[in-house]
């Protein structure tokens, strides 16, 4: 039998603001356990919560984004379920009228560009946090998390493979932090991913039960969890087993999800309005100011990086990864005015020692102005491509300007006709079986006299016109 995988992934997306959704106590990571957490976090007797306008207006942001619809008038929930970190015995959430709807969001997978639909994007708190590390034979309960405010966005289940899963979940993680709703550390919990997996026979109409993986906080345990819960699925199935609905961890050492317990659904958490928060209404002015303050996004940045530079849909995409690297590339690109080759350097010697040094762009020894300068000097041809590494390497090493550097390790590309001929004959005189095979048909061994000529000018000369000299010489 074939089998169909079906995906939906729930993404809890911490929001930028300083202080938490209902109440005043910092948001900053790394405090000591228990020092961030006001007497409404850890639900006091007579304690009322009073709403972050900042989080609401994250919302309106991601929102406006993705192309949703802004409910005008939403209402906060209760969500009632019983955890030693959770210390009002509910979660403050959105159930029947969430903030967000609908919505779609664009993903690139293995060339081929796709739509997927979310379902809505809701307002919530995060609860504390269970220890058990270090602890013998007790948990220890960190509530600094409690009443951080979340975004929980749901895509709907269109997702039909794990490369899929997380190309959605790249290009969320971009949009959110683009729009400068979330600081997207994952390892600090910034952005959590929940899949939900289910598989049914390739034809069927009705989905599978599904199984949801929690709190998965890298890219690459996205894509191995749900890749094993897949085979796990199918085989049971094959074996004569069912599927039970269920909540499931990921072991990044096994490689394994292990069942933690069975799911519930909406009606096991009773949710109910919450009657200390009013219904929230959005004002119309306050939806256009935010609009108005919205930076361009990466799906147009990515039209206007083809359209002006001529990169292909694919590099635009990889450019437009962080909103960071599209303003490095851009200013780059306009330095020179060589998209495709800016591109090029960006992509590939630039991003290469970057990863290296454990760096991101914003922290690049080598600007933006620098590398265009570089470019410029190969495209007027003062530099070969190989040169052009030597000058960056001078960059990153803090040398100096890209001129400077030039003319200090005499790296001017060799383009003097006379000059060039001069070595070429040298070579011709000294390779005679060499010219003997060209002529015979053998061009194996015209590369190799080019490369004699690029070893006797110790790389300075120009690939091309030596090509295009050589050739001469030997019609």
């Amino acid at each position: 039998m074939k089998w169909e995988t079906v995906i939906g992934l729930e993404v809890h997306t911490q929001l930028a603001t300083q202080s938490k959704i209902f109440s005043g106590s910092s948001t900053a990571f790394g405090a000591s356990p228990n020092t961030q957490a006001s007497a409404v976090d850890i639900a006091l007797p007579g304690v009322l919560p009073v709403l972050n306008k900042g989080a609401v207006e994250c919302a309106i942001k991601f929102a406006l984004a993705i192309g949703a619809t802004l409910n005008r008038i939403n209402v906060f929930d209760r969500k009632n379920y019983f955890y030693p970190d959770l210390p009002k015995g509910y979660q403050i959430s959105q159930l029947a009228k969430p903030i967000v709807e609908g919505g779609a969001l664009k993903i690139l997978v293995d060339g081929e560009e796709r739509i997927i639909n979310l379902t809505r994007a809701h307002l919530e708190e995060d609860a504390g946090k269970s220890l058990h590390e270090n602890f013998q034979g007790v948990t220890g309960i960190d509530l600094n998390r409690a009443g951080t405010p979340l975004l929980e966005i749901v895509s709907e289940p269109e997702m039909r493979s794990s490369a899929e899963a997380v190309a959605y979940a790249r290009a969320l993680h971009t949009l959110v932090t683009w729009i400068g709703i979330c600081d997207g550390n994952m390892q600090e919990g910034s952005f959590r991913v929940d899949a939900n997996v289910s598989v049914r026979p390739v034809g069927q109409a009705e989905f599978g039960t599904r199984r949801e993986i929690k709190n998965l906080n890298s890219f690459r345990f996205l894509q191995q969890a749900i890749d094993y819960e897949v085979r796990w699925q199918i085989e049971t199935l094959e074996d004569g087993g069912r599927i039970e609905q269920a909540t499931v961890l990921f072991d990044p050492d096994t490689g394994e999800t292990r069942m933690m317990r069975s799911k519930e659904d909406a009606h096991d958490y009773r949710y109910f309005p919450d009657p200390d928060l009013l219904p929230v209404k959005l004002d119309e002015d306050w939806i256009e100011s935010v609009r108005a303050a919205l930076p361009e996004l990466p799906a147009a940045m990515q039209l206007r990086f083809q359209n002006d530079f001529g990169v292909s849909a694919y590099d635009a995409g990889l450019l437009t990864g962080s909103r960071a690297l599209a303003e490095y590339f851009e200013a780059a690109a306009r330095a020179c005015g060589q998209g495709k080759l800016v591109a090029n350097w960006v992509m590939g010697e630039l991003s290469a020692t970057l990863n290296k040094a454990e760096l991101d762009i914003m922290q690049s020894p080598v600007s933006s102005r620098q590398l265009g300068a570089l470019v410029a000097r190969i495209q007027d041809g003062t530099l070969s491509g190989k040169l052009a590494k030597q000058v960056f390497e001078g960059l990153w090493e803090g040398a100096g300007e890209v001129d400077a550097i030039i003319e200090a390790r005499g790296l001017k590309q060799m383009s003097d006709s006379g000059e060039l001929e001069k070595i070429i004959d040298e070579v011709l005189a000294a390779n005679q079986k060499s010219v003997e095979e060209i002529r015979s048909g053998k061009e194996k061994a015209f590369n190799a006299l080019i490369g004699q000529v690029m070893k006797a000018s110790k790389g300075k000369a120009n690939p091309a016109q030596v090509n295009d000299l050589l050739k001469a010489k030997l019609q």
